[in-house]
């Protein structure tokens, strides 16, 4: 099977947000900011609860923070 590369827009969103720390946003949705950096540096794929509630928090649809890059 093909190895899918998941892309994400968090950071930008986070800084549109309100300008949200990683730290910040990582309380938020209950991982460490060292998860919240290598999330955003697109080095570690998200589990799909993590994923929602980035979304939730960030106030953002899903498909439009976390793609599939063909």
């Amino acid at each position: 099977m093909e190895e899918l590369s998941v892309k994400n827009r968090v950071k930008v969103a986070r800084i549109e947000k309100g300008n949200l720390t990683q730290g910040e946003l990582a309380k938020l949705v209950g991982v460490t900011r060292q998860t919240m950096n290598l999330i955003e540096a697109n080095k570690y794929n998200p589990t799909i609860r993590v994923c929602l509630l980035i979304s939730k928090h960030l106030e953002r649809p899903l498909d439009d923070l976390f793609w599939i890059e063909d």
